[in-house]
């Protein structure tokens, strides 16, 4: 089973609570006193003027390739709050694509309201998406099998892919006490990333929205993952393009395969 690798380069499988975010960002989501006033917040590349909706270099927009689709799965994304600030965060390709997509700001001691009802809702069956590389939680290990289970009691499946680098996963997983009960499914593949943003520890280190195509994938939602396969390597190549101030002139066989769908 390969190591899985969501939001930076050194996390495993692992994401835009759209409007509260603002809220926690101005607000301690524990006590609700304002936050101290803090610098503006300045990364590599925030001078580059980007697209309002795709967030990618007006150089090389990604939104003429913006498709969706349906899945039987949904993927819940709970995200580190700094997955907020990166623009090359993959997780918000899997809500572009999957409209059905649910995305969580994640706070130790402040777990999201919504969240925890939907945890609760027996529409859904959640998979916690995590390594099974520790003994203390080894009963709750499940494989896909059990997605399939899911579906046959009439479920709907849910993939919680936690968002961050492997730290700040690891620390989600152990610091979320409304996700100990859940089934914990690893995701056992043999692909490769082709994720050219953020260096991984190793080549078998998945981004988020790889995760999502291989678990949409194995899970039988074959369409889905092929157009979320397309429209991640349309944003990889745009977003790599315009690193070096360089635009596409023709659309590569990802980008014309999304045209083709819209």
């Amino acid at each position: 089973m390969h190591v899985l690798e969501c939001g930076s380069a050194s996390s495993p499988a692992l994401v835009m609570q759209h409007d509260t975010f603002s809220e926690h960002s101005e607000r301690d989501p524990a006590t609700g006193h304002p936050r101290p006033p803090r610098r503006e917040f300045k990364a590599r590349g925030s001078f580059v003027e980007r697209c309002p909706g795709c967030n990618l270099p007006v150089l090389n927009c990604l939104c003429p390739y913006r498709v969706t689709a349906e899945s039987q799965a949904r993927v819940w994304l709970l995200s580190h709050p700094l997955e907020h600030h990166k623009p090359t965060n993959t997780g918000r390709l899997i809500a572009d694509v999957l409209p059905t997509t649910e995305v969580f700001t994640w706070y130790r001691t402040a777990p999201d309201d919504r969240l925890l009802a939907l945890l609760e809702d027996e529409r859904y069956a959640p998979f916690v998406i995590f390594p099974d590389d520790q003994p203390d939680y080894a009963d709750r290990v499940v494989g896909i099998a059990a997605v399939e289970d899911a579906k046959e009691q009439r479920r709907i499946p849910v993939f919680i892919i936690l968002d961050g680098t492997w730290r700040q996963a690891r620390r989600i997983f152990r610091k979320s006490p409304y996700l100990d009960g859940l089934p914990v499914l690893p995701l056992a593949t043999e692909r490769l990333t082709r994720y050219r943003l953020r260096k991984p520890a190793s080549s078998a280190h998945l981004c988020t929205a790889e995760v999502a195509i291989e678990l949409l994938r194995q899970s039988g939602d074959a369409t889905a993952a092929e157009i979320l396969d397309d429209y991640f390597d349309a944003f990889n190549d745009s977003y790599a393009a315009s690193r070096t101030y360089h635009k596409l002139e023709q659309p590569t066989a990802a980008m014309r395969r999304l045209l083709a769908q819209r």
